[in-house]
């Protein structure tokens, strides 16, 4: 069995790495790279959220770093964040929602781990997209429910995953 050697968060954060990482407690998780489906899906949910950015004031990233903990930092693969949100290069209040994207080689409980994360940091809207379903889940409380809705708590944001699915290329 391979030990991981433990680096710092300060050395985590100073570090290069081409695909980027996550920190988790010391160790450098790779993050899957992401195949067409996963691209397509990731640059849908950006173009829809960004097409409506000042209806509901929000902002819409891909692949932006958060501390969602001391010793844990995650890259969702999208990110919406308030425009009442405090501005910060890495993200350290919670987002009003973030999407995991599966690829190839993502597994359920990574992912069901990066969930539970993202719920301890306070995000209130928590999503998971199966490109190759074409389906959706959201993530509360440590379980993950199929859905057809996008909703974000607290404003009138209402989409459903057909409507994004229609912007795929």
């Amino acid at each position: 069995m391979a030990t991981q050697a433990l680096i710092s968060v300060e050395e985590y954060l100073r570090t290069t790495s081409d695909p980027d990482c996550e920190y988790v407690r010391g160790v450098l998780e790779e993050r899957a790279v992401p195949d067409r489906d996963h691209a397509a899906w990731q640059v849908a949910l950006i173009d829809w959220f960004r097409c409506h950015r000042h209806e509901w004031d929000i902002h819409v990233y891909s692949e932006l770093r958060m501390r969602v903990s001391a010793d844990e930092y995650r890259i969702p693969d999208v990110t919406v964040i308030s425009r009442c949100s405090p501005y910060e290069q890495l993200i350290t209040h919670p987002p009003l929602a973030v999407f995991e994207i599966l690829s190839l080689t993502d597994t359920m409980s990574g992912a069901l781990q990066k969930f539970e994360a993202y719920e301890q940091m306070g995000i209130p809207a928590i999503w998971l997209i199966d490109p190759a379903k074409s389906a959706a889940w959201q993530y509360s409380s440590g379980h993950l429910t199929p859905s057809t809705v996008f909703e974000l708590p607290g404003t009138t944001f209402r989409v459903t995953i057909a409507e994004i699915a229609a912007l795929l290329d």
